[in-house]
């Protein structure tokens, strides 16, 4: 049988509904902010080219706008603390280094922990499967997930990034956050429902035959950390299921925050 897959920081560092069936998500972001400290700003401008798809020379220094000399020298110093690489027949892609620095991003992350059980619980209380998302700009990243044992059941890789305009996920962090520059004019009445009632639900938006149900996990000062979703085939989280479903993530959401001690 086969299988459909769904789908800011601890204050705000944190890179955050549910998935989709397997696919690309690379997609366009927006630029980096000036920090005022220019080589770092520069260096971060040419990692996201390549992130988001420039691979010669030439692309990444189109799309940081930088002069070639100094694409040069900023790919060259990213390449010698191997935040770069240069593959034969593709050209310039992440390095080796990002991929460590993300695993201990990942393994240090407070709210991971303490979401963990909460999140477990989540999964087998209601037999599907369960995420934890924080932001990061315009998209949201899944930092934890739980499978359902289903055979049906959707999947989200840890680690997977997607835009706030589509998902339930998404509208909890347009409900509590700062605003996005994506167009979400289609799904501001429901963003008014998620923020009325506290949980949102969310119903092939992404995908067909995949929904979803989250709530806002905040931390002290009422400020939004995260969000906790379950997710599941649309034919067992019909609205139906799903308002059933919105109390018992809310009430995971409430479980972590007392462990934050908000």
């Amino acid at each position: 049988m086969p299988r459909t897959i769904e789908d800011e920081a601890w204050w705000t560092l944190w890179v955050e509904d549910e998935g989709d069936i397997r696919h690309d998500v690379t997609a366009a972001r927006r630029p980096a902010p000036a920090t005022g400290v220019g080589v770092l700003d520069r260096a971060i401008d040419v990692l996201d080219a390549v992130e988001n798809g420039a691979r010669s020379f030439t692309a990444i220094a189109d799309a940081t706008g930088l002069t070639k000399p100094t694409a040069h020298r900023m790919i060259t110093a990213l390449q010698a603390h191997g935040f770069l690489m240069h593959v034969g027949g593709v050209g310039y892609a992440l390095g080796p280094r990002l991929l460590n620095l993300a695993t201990t991003a990942q393994r240090e992350l407070p709210i991971r922990q303490l979401a963990r059980p909460a999140l477990e619980q989540l999964a087998r209380t209601t037999g599907e499967s369960a995420q934890l998302y924080v932001r990061h700009r315009d998209r949201r990243i899944c930092v934890d997930a739980v499978e359902s044992t289903n055979e049906l059941r959707t999947i989200v890789e840890v680690g997977a990034s997607l835009p706030l305009g589509r998902g339930s996920a998404g509208k909890v962090f347009l409900a509590w956050g700062p605003p996005s520059d994506e167009d979400i004019d289609d799904i501001r009445r429901s963003i008014a429902t998620t923020r009325r009632r506290g949980w949102a639900d969310s119903y092939g938006e992404r995908e067909q035959g995949v929904a979803s149900v989250s709530a806002p996990i905040f931390g002290p000062g009422g400020h939004l950390l995260a969000a906790i979703s379950v997710s599941g085939p649309r034919s067992r989280l019909a609205p139906l299921q799903a308002k059933r479903y919105g109390p018992a993530v809310v009430q995971a959401a409430g479980e972590v925050q007392e462990l934050i001690g908000r």
